[in-house]
């Protein structure tokens, strides 16, 4: 007897295909078709090819911003994964503490990204911010407007106190995922707080922190909000990563075709490095 495969389901799935290429497929088309030509407006355009893309790999101003890029990336994580590790491990995991703890977690989180820059604007300026005129006051020369390394700073740490949570709060559900029995059989071996991490709290946590890399990755490589309304991309260039680049080609000196270039430049290069960490860190969890 021959089977009867029912297709109507495919109506349910239509919806939600149509709102993607709406959402996705259509923009990015766009900009494909917008960075192999060129347009002095009125809609008319001219063909140029693979012009802009050669443009863009060539420069040393993509070079710059895309080093800049990367640096802020690793050092995000260098400092959050720990960071966010050890803070969980510090959480209680009964009582009534915890739902405390994990609200004051998720507050950063729940701020929108512009106002977590302008929160830190005005917390970091030198001379009526708390946190600016507190480093003065220590005999440090502090004003993240002017000094390059200042401005870094203030960065990554506006950027650790706002996503630093998230870590957290992915490495919490794993450790509450583990059960009791583990920490009894433990105990009754003998080992010591490091064992306990090494052997039983990490594995358990491997999945969640390789969602906490991918997420931070992804969501630091894009930065564009915070770090634009606290420094603007300044002072000079010295915070200017690739997505405010990718701004001020397009919208301030609208050339639409090297914009367009770089943006699926820039997208490639974000599926590529996800794609990596993604296999390396599977790759290392099954051996």
């Amino acid at each position: 007897m021959k089977k009867t495969v029912n297709q109507k389901a495919w109506f349910f799935v239509l919806p939600v295909v149509l709102l993607v290429a709406f959402n996705a497929i259509i923009p990015l088309m766009t900009v494909v078709n917008y960075s192999v030509q060129e347009t002095f407006g009125d809609n008319i355009f001219f063909w140029e090819g693979v012009t802009w893309y050669e443009q863009i790999l060539h420069s040393d101003r993509f070079h710059d911003a895309l080093l800049r890029q990367l640096l802020f990336t690793g050092i995000i994580l260098v400092i959050q994964i720990p960071l966010g590790v050890a803070i969980a491990l510090a959480m209680p995991r009964k009582g009534p503490w915890v739902s405390v703890c994990l609200v004051l977690m998720a507050l950063p989180l729940l701020i929108p990204w512009n106002v977590v820059g302008a929160i830190w604007n005005i917390f970091a300026l030198p001379d009526i911010g708390l946190l600016g005129r507190s480093i003065n006051a220590l005999g440090f020369d502090y004003n993240y407007t002017q000094d390059p390394l200042a401005a870094w700073a203030t960065v990554v740490l506006m950027d650790v106190w706002h996503w630093t949570s998230l870590v957290v709060l992915l490495a919490y559900a794993g450790l509450i995922s583990i059960p009791d029995a583990y920490y009894q059989a433990a105990k009754i071996d003998g080992a010591h707080a490091w064992a306990v991490f090494r052997y039983i709290q990490l594995p358990k946590m491997k999945r969640v922190l390789t969602i906490a890399v991918l997420l931070r990755f992804m969501d630091s490589f894009m930065i564009y909000t915070e770090p634009f309304v606290l420094t603007g991309g300044g002072p000079g260039n010295a915070t200017t990563f690739l997505s405010i680049d990718l701004v001020k080609i397009a919208l301030g000196q609208f050339d639409l075709g090297p914009a367009a270039a770089m943006s699926l430049i820039y997208f490639l290069i974000i599926l590529l490095l996800s794609w990596v960490f993604y296999t390396l860190m599977m790759r290392n969890e099954e051996q």
